[in-house]
């Protein structure tokens, strides 16, 4: 590119995917002037937050919940707006509801003497060792959370800095290490240890500064939003928009482009040039690292690097709408746990043997108790997800041959909490891992990224500013802070600090377009 063209294109940025770390980026990058085009392979925005409508039953495809609202308000705030003007965010009470096989259950809410009042029914020796655990989740809470999750950790110093703490924190112990610690009775341990799960973690093996998530949930409590995740993602297409971004769906990006070791644009499946100097990759790392920058040498994230990482699990995950059961199973709210037989041997069997199991545990969203748009009138809506191994492993599932007769096991377990519902399912959708793979372009079809291992987090994880590429800045789960919605969406704010305000374009008529 010329001179004068490179100045007429300065003010311009393309991210690539519109879920919702790259809403959030294109939000930001437009509050500091640039002119931001945002493309993706889907049919509408929000990535794997985004929805599937069928016979008139929405099927959200991936988050359900919202943990810290502030991460929005911040975000609408720089941008100029309001953002309970947008989304209709209601509270959930309780937040969730575990139970196990023996019959026995427990109601997580934000209220500290009701939380004790489920502990001691389950356990009265482990009230006190609950309270220790909760002042564990605070301490983890103010380091790990506020002090590291929306700033920048690119360069070592910062992960090195905060090593003290860790080391007082006792980060190396796993968050079920905390647990056990903490508390005797093995349901309790499991009800304080599985949150890593939300961001596929191993509770095994992932570090104990994942108990600030219990902090979160008490704090900032637990949400649902109407319309769900989706109805985020798409007020956020829409500030986007209000900003003179642009947005492109069902379009493939091929291959994001370099001119001396600089970002200068990237070229779509169709072989169209959009050029620009800076580029942010919302797709997940191993593949803008493998196959987006597959024709750049790199000196860090090689595809060797990328390969010995530890990869999430994978989810089997049934959505399906039932008739006329809107007053049917009242004891099923909008999130149940269903906690399978075993919870280490199935964590081992997921993450470490790669063994899809008989047993499992299944995580429930009935939204429509909620939500009246979710589903025609008198009906449900429904989510089942099941933690299974990603594909990655040596003997990786084959889910074509597989997938029938694990429906058939997940459907026996759901019997046992909502009777009868095969007897009313109007519509029905199953993704497997298979389907990551495909839909989101996800290594080894994993739900979540590389896994936050401690080992994996922060400086260790691919850095916010590219390693590889001048120009080009990574957001979503792949990089830090991680999964999860505050993760991907506080990954927009990292980036936003390490990159100027928009600078003055002395043109803007240049088309973003060439050959």
């Amino acid at each position: 590119m010329n001179t004068d063209a490179n100045s007429s294109l300065s003010n311009r940025a393309i991210v690539v995917g519109a879920g919702l770390g790259g809403l959030a980026a294109a939000m930001r990058l437009g509050a500091k002037g640039y002119r931001v085009t945002v493309v993706d392979r889907l049919d509408r925005v929000g990535g794997r937050g985004s929805s599937i409508s069928e016979s008139g039953y929405r099927f959200d495809l991936g988050p359900t919940i919202v943990t810290v609202p502030a991460v929005f308000e911040e975000l609408w705030a720089e941008c100029g707006e309001d953002f309970h003007k947008d989304v209709d965010l209601i509270p959930l009470d309780p937040f969730y509801e575990i139970r196990w096989p023996d019959g026995s259950h427990f109601a997580a809410c934000g209220d500290t003497d009701r939380m004790i009042a489920e502990v001691e029914r389950l356990s009265p020796r482990d009230v006190k060792g609950y309270l220790r655990f909760l002042k564990d989740a605070y301490r983890r809470y103010v380091v790990g959370f506020e002090g590291m999750v929306a700033k920048p950790m690119h360069k070592a110093w910062e992960t090195i800095k905060v090593l003290p703490e860790f080391a007082r924190l006792r980060a190396d112990r796993s968050i079920l290490g905390l647990a056990r610690a903490r508390v005797k009775d093995e349901r309790l341990r499991m009800a304080l240890s599985f949150h890593p799960l939300f961001i596929g973690g191993d509770p095994m093996n992932v570090t104990s500064m994942y108990a600030l998530v219990s902090h979160l949930e008490k704090e900032f409590g637990v949400h649902y939003a109407i319309g769900g995740v989706q109805a985020i993602a798409d007020a956020m297409a829409d500030v986007v928009r209000k900003q003179g971004g642009t947005i492109r769906l069902e379009e493939d990006v091929d291959e994001i482009l370099v001119d001396h070791g600089k970002a200068c644009g990237i070229r779509l499946g169709s072989g169209e040039v959009i050029r620009a100097p800076l580029v942010v990759s919302n797709a997940d790392a191993g593949h803008t690292y493998d196959t987006l920058l597959r024709n750049q040498r790199k000196s860090r994230w090689t595809e060797r690097k990328m390969a010995s990482r530890r990869w999430s699990m994978g989810l089997y995950v049934w959505y399906f709408g039932t008739k006329g059961t809107a007053g049917m199973w009242p004891d099923v709210g909008h999130h149940t746990i269903l906690s399978g037989p075993r919870y280490e041997g199935l964590l081992k069997d997921i993450f470490i043997n790669g063994t899809l199991s008989d047993d499992m545990s299944l995580y429930v969203h009935r939204p429509s108790v909620s939500d009246p748009d979710v589903a025609p009138d008198g009906d449900d809506t429904f989510y089942v997800l099941s933690p299974v191994p990603h594909l990655g492993h040596d003997n990786g599932v084959d889910w074509t041959q597989e997938e029938a007769a694990y429906r058939e096991k997940v459907a026996r377990v759901l019997e046992q909490t909502i009777p009868g519902f095969q007897d009313h399912i109007a519509a029905s959708l199953i993704f497997t891992p298979e389907d990551f793979r495909t839909r989101y372009l996800s290594p080894h079809g994993c739900g979540f990224s590389i896994e936050p291992r401690i080992l994996q987090s922060a400086w260790f994880r691919p850095h916010n500013k590219s390693e590889e590429v001048e120009g080009l800045y990574l957001t979503g789960a792949g990089t830090h802070p991680g999964a999860g919605l505050p993760g991907v969406v506080s990954s927009a704010k990292v980036i936003a600090q390490l990159i100027p305000d928009a600078p003055q374009s002395s043109s803007t008529t240049m088309p973003l377009a060439a050959e």
